[in-house]
């Protein structure tokens, strides 16, 4: 117990701090990378592919980043990842300068591939305490967005135009302060090279099996999805307040303000999920997810959008610490790495095309349909949670189905 606790009050902090600043790099990215992409493209309906390329990477960095960590563990591969977003900073800063729109999206997969290895922090966290403390290890780290609020959208619009000439070019040169701040972060936390392997532990069963849970069936449901709605609507929210004549301070604030609502609630997500349960939580996060669309479908002023973007940040929170605290529970020591590879590839995959379709469906359909779009992901994560409930409430479901992770 103490050396759980230990491993808590040293490790949970620094990685918040590193979650903060990956996540203030990302703020910044959201703000300003479709509105960079639309100046930069000449088909205007690609403006959203520099930020689907991010997610693009992060997908494809996120079963070699979990094996490589495995094998030379979680700490050297955080700073090997710092290096690559140090140089997605240097491309992406050089291509604006250049108005060059391919380079930028290299730019931009640069920091998805370092995201790929920075998703980890939250489980790496998890995975140094003991089973009472996994949520609230989980929840304070997320809490380090909240950093993210201020910082990212602010960062943005400080520099936006502190190189003349290069709207934003400034703004990406900042990142590559921030990964300097985390590759120095990084270098004080204390983890094991590699999984400890526990005396007397079950074989690992196979990915199939694993998955076969009705636990992890809507952990990566309640994840994926709930990561996808929240990633549609943000990343075609710059375009639609663009379309409808909002300034850039106002873009910026929302987005302010829609990042708080996605880390602020961390502070206590873990301590609900102890009182109320992790399913209830999660669908929580559902029903407020369909307040935000229902707001959107409403209107198109200031006022909607804030109250729309703040309320999916906390649907997106819910979902995401309550899928992570229930994916934790699907796996035993010795299987961490496969599972959580095979979680954040499937998250990834499906986000990455989300915000992609994102910035067609605003330019070609408009912003009712990508709200509409949103509801049936919305209607399976709800559904999936009473199904679960329900499954947990009348069946008897064996070993086989739903283990103890020992």
């Amino acid at each position: 117990m103490l050396a759980a606790m230990s491993a808590f009050t040293r490790n949970v902090p620094l990685l918040a701090t590193c979650q903060a600043l990956m996540m203030s790099g990302n703020s910044l990215l959201i703000t300003t990378s479709a509105l960079v992409g639309f100046a930069l493209a000449e088909d205007k309906a690609l403006a959203t592919l520099p930020l689907a390329a991010q997610f693009i990477a992060t997908m494809l960095t996120s079963i070699p980043a979990a094996l490589l960590m495995e094998r030379i563990g979680r700490k050297p591969g955080f700073m090997l990842a710092t290096l690559l977003g140090l140089a997605g900073g240097v491309i992406a800063t050089l291509a604006i300068l250049n108005g060059d729109f391919w380079l930028f999206l290299l730019g931009t997969a640069l920091f998805g591939s370092f995201n790929g290895f920075g998703n980890y922090y939250r489980f790496a966290a998890a995975d140094a305490v003991d089973v009472e403390h996994k949520s609230r290890a989980i929840s304070y780290v997320m809490a380090g967005g909240v950093v993210a609020a201020v910082v990212g959208p602010n960062l943005a619009r400080l520099t936006r135009e502190s190189i003349e000439g290069a709207l934003f070019a400034g703004s990406y040169a900042s990142m590559i302060v921030i990964y300097m701040l985390a590759l120095l972060t990084i270098s004080f936390i204390k983890l094991p090279p590699k999984a400890v392997e526990v005396a007397g532990q079950k074989a690992a069963r196979s990915l199939r099996k694993i998955a076969a849970q009705p636990k992890f069936i809507v952990a990566i449901l309640g994840a994926t999805l709930g990561y996808a709605v929240m990633s549609l609507v943000m990343t075609a929210t710059p375009l639609a307040m663009h379309d409808h004549a909002h300034a850039f301070a106002d873009t910026s604030f929302v987005i302010q303000w829609h990042v708080l609502g996605m880390f602020a609630p961390s502070f206590f997500t873990g301590q609900i999920i102890r009182r109320f349960g992790v399913l209830n939580v999660m669908f929580s996060g559902g029903v407020l997810g369909i307040f935000c669309i229902v707001i959107n479908l409403l209107g198109a002023s200031l006022w909607h959008f804030w109250a729309a973007l703040l309320l999916l940040g906390i649907s997106w929170n819910f979902l995401f610490v309550g899928a992570t605290t229930l994916l934790t529970e699907t796996y035993r020591p010795n299987e961490r790495a496969k599972t959580q590879a095979a979680n954040d590839f499937t998250v990834f995959s499906i986000v990455s095309v989300a915000i992609l379709s994102a910035g067609a469906l605003q330019h070609h359909l408009g912003w009712e349909v990508v709200n509409i779009g949103a509801l049936p992901m919305l209607a399976v994560i709800l559904l999936s949670i009473i199904w679960l409930k329900w499954k947990l409430e009348n069946t008897v479901i064996g070993d086989e189905m739903i283990e103890e992770t020992d």
